[in-house]
């Protein structure tokens, strides 16, 4: 348990700032959550504030006395005109105040940036995509490095586990698994791709806002072996005792159809890449310098059944 008396700051509730918070209170650490509708998970040490993450004076009042700010703010919708007109104006509000405040700012990261995702992506990987929310991610990345204030961006791949509810190993496949009923993947359900699960990445960012050793740079979630859709969609089958997972992939052509109709189909499309072909991050590096590894595969499974038998139980 933590003698610290002083609290982490986390902005957003989504899946990863839930669980960050989540564990941060677990070990004993006052977690100040910083949300637009005061929402995030409840514990005694959890302090949920309503508030604006993107107005300077508001933000800096809640960085007053702070360790560190995790900065998982969810919710721009999922175009490259959005993410242009939000994203990096609002990381430049809270690196502004983070700088003036003499704190740390951890932010979760995608592998969109990396150029070369036909090898295997590793920490030292080339991270020069252009164009489209690849180029995006790319010049956050390169703001965020140019900035005084001190920063930690740690990447993962398509995530699973407790709270993931839109995410290709999500809502998408979990309950459909579960039902008996037909998963639709895009791409190939039989290409490697790497999967991170949602507690491990909240424990790399957590431990990387601990340790000034790990700060300006870009680390990598711990992340287990690369895995098919469809061995991904059975392993949830086996974990829960349901039939034997049923997959379908989402015919290129219709897709490419769908996407010129369907603003929300298109801007997947944009990133089909990564289920046509293997999709792979290396952790290793980072897991020497965090100190652990990723949550063996069964244990993950299982707790990722258990969260959703939970949820619709409820």
């Amino acid at each position: 348990m933590s003698q610290n008396p002083r609290p982490f700051l986390v902005i957003g509730a989504g899946p990863l700032g839930w669980t960050v918070a989540s564990q941060l209170a677990e070990q004993g650490e006052r977690v100040r959550l910083l949300t637009r509708s005061g929402s995030g998970p409840e514990h005694p040490l959890i302090d949920r504030v309503r508030g604006d993450a993107s107005d300077p004076a508001h933000l800096a009042a809640q960085l007053d006395g702070v360790r560190a700010v995790f900065h998982c703010m969810h919710g721009s919708a999922y175009t490259e005109k959005a993410w242009r007109a939000e994203l990096p104006q609002a990381e430049r509000v809270v690196l502004d105040a983070a700088a003036e405040a003499g704190v740390v700012v951890v932010f979760p990261e995608s592998l969109y940036s990396y150029s070369e995702p036909e090898r295997t992506m590793s920490e030292d990987s080339p991270r020069r995509a252009r164009g489209g929310k690849r180029g995006v991610r790319t010049e956050l990345l390169a703001a965020r490095a140019a900035h005084p204030a001190h920063t930690v961006s740690v990447v993962a791949s398509d995530y699973f586990g407790p709270q993931a509810l839109a995410a290709h190993a999500g809502e998408r496949m979990v309950p459909l698994v579960l039902a008996g009923k037909t998963v639709r993947v895009v791409g190939s359900a039989d290409q490697p791709h790497s999967f991170t699960y949602v507690p491990d990445y909240a424990a790399a960012m957590i431990a990387a806002a601990r340790d000034e050793t790990l700060w300006d740079r870009v680390l990598h979630a711990p992340t287990g072996p690369a895995l098919t859709q469809r061995a991904l969609a059975e392993a949830f089958a086996t974990a829960a005792g349901a039939p034997a997972a049923k997959v379908a992939v989402l015919p290129r052509r219709l897709m490419k159809a769908l996407g010129l109709v369907m603003p929300s189909i298109r801007e997947l499309n944009e990133l089909e890449y990564q289920f046509t072909a293997p999709f792979v991050m290396d952790s290793s590096a980072s897991e020497a310098l965090l100190g652990f590894g990723p949550t063996p595969l069964e244990e993950a499974i299982r707790a990722t059944v258990a969260w959703w038998r939970d949820r619709a139980a409820s």
